[in-house]
């Protein structure tokens, strides 16, 4: 472009331009050639190599190449050309510096991708190693938290869970005693035999009702004879005495016609025999799991706490909010996250930031005959000071002028 216009003047003027152009006259040639090695046709991983290693490095020099040419022309016009052409010099050398810099922070950048990719590799090994351990290993460490916390004073959860068992089954075993006489029943209070598929599951809901309320009449008379309270021990026992007879000639009677039917044809044998049954299964199942489960059944229904907050301290239960520690969990994770965020943009962000640096640098000599940054930056914060600190700066001119 510089030649086709000095081509253009006189030939009289022509050797006094190529003269005065000079300096910059073959930086656009340079420039043009510069840029057709990025253009040129090239496989896609070598185009990735050049312009990754290469790009910025020559802009810095073509930047540089024009601030120094430029400058050349002001050198006539300055007070202090040794301190200007030590500037140039010094600029120069930050350049290379910087240069050098980009090129380690870039292979700086590959190793630390690399690693961080190993890291996550490794930990993602290890985390479905653990996961795989911890769904196998589940059900022993399962059982054995569960042998632990049984042996723990507590709440008794295998005599609650035999309770329950137990009067699943024997409203289930009643129920079926019950099922044909009561069918036969609401069929004729009812004067259809289509409602009889609804018999047998409201019977069991009913049955297994009267089966858990007769262990806590058990439960409410041993409550009141330990408390020696007379009254409520009178009201309890008139209404145990009831609930006795009203299992053993509805549930119990049928029971032994059932399963005895050689007595059924006397009542008063079949009476005595279902008392006896009574007697012999409550018991039983009171003494054996009866008196322990009940009193959770109880807690359960009325919605009282099943152990007392002391001792669920004393079991190893947390006593605070569980939540807590869920979510400091889950701040330090963010806070990790930000500082690796911070981390890889400085890996990122500094290689270049040096090279734009040092043009600036070459423009604000050529300009104020001062640079403007303090090359290497050691962060990004300090990036952000230096810019701070350089728009307070006031450019006073070294000679004033008198009026």
């Amino acid at each position: 472009m510089i030649d086709r216009l000095v081509a253009r003047l006189p030939e009289a003027w022509r050797g006094l331009a190529e003269l005065l152009a000079a300096p910059i006259a073959w930086v656009p040639a340079l420039q043009q050639m510069l840029l057709a090695f990025f253009l040129d046709p090239q496989p896609s991983w070598l185009a990735a190599v050049k312009y990754a290693f290469l790009l910025f490095p020559v802009l810095l020099g073509i930047v540089a190449i024009w601030c120094t040419g430029l400058g050349v022309y002001t050198l006539p016009f300055r007070s202090s050309r040794t301190r200007f052409v030590s500037l140039f010099l010094l600029a120069w050398w930050d350049a290379a510096i910087m240069v050098w810099m980009y090129w380690v922070g870039i292979v700086r950048i590959a190793l630390v991708a690399t690693g961080w990719a190993l890291s996550l590799a490794r930990l993602t090994v290890r985390l479905v190693v653990g996961f795989i351990r911890d769904v196998v290993g589940a059900p022993f460490a399962m059982s054995s938290m569960l042998v632990r916390a049984y042996f723990r004073p507590g709440v008794p959860w295998l005599a609650f869970v035999a309770l329950i068992f137990w009067c699943v089954l024997e409203a289930a075993v009643f129920a079926y005693t019950l099922h044909p006489r009561v069918a036969v029943l609401v069929a004729d209070l009812a004067g259809a035999d289509d409602v009889a598929w609804l018999t047998a599951p409201i019977l069991y809901l009913m049955v297994l009702a009267l089966t858990l309320a007769s262990f806590v009449c058990v439960q409410a008379l041993v409550d009141a004879v330990r408390k020696h309270d007379n009254r409520f021990l009178a009201q309890i026992i008139f209404i145990e005495t009831f609930a006795i007879f009203f299992e053993v000639a509805f549930l119990y009677r049928g029971l032994v016609e059932v399963t005895m039917p050689w007595i059924a044809s006397d009542n008063v044998i079949a009476i005595v025999a279902a008392v006896g049954a009574w007697l012999g299964v409550r018991g039983l199942t009171w003494f054996f799991f009866g008196q322990y489960g009940t009193p959770p059944l109880l807690a359960f229904i009325a919605r009282h706490p099943l152990v007392e907050p002391d001792m669920a301290h004393a079991n190893g239960l947390p006593s605070g909010a569980w939540w807590r520690l869920a979510l400091d969990g889950v701040k330090h994770d963010v806070d990790w996250l930000h500082g690796k965020s911070d981390e890889a943009l400085e890996l990122l962000a500094l290689p270049v930031i040096h090279l734009l640096g040092a043009a600036l640098n070459f423009a604000m000599i050529l300009t104020a005959s001062r640079p403007v940054f303090h090359l290497p930056f050691r962060s990004l914060r300090e990036v952000t000071e230096t810019r701070d600190a350089q728009a307070a700066m006031h450019f006073d001119p070294h000679k004033q002028v008198s009026v």
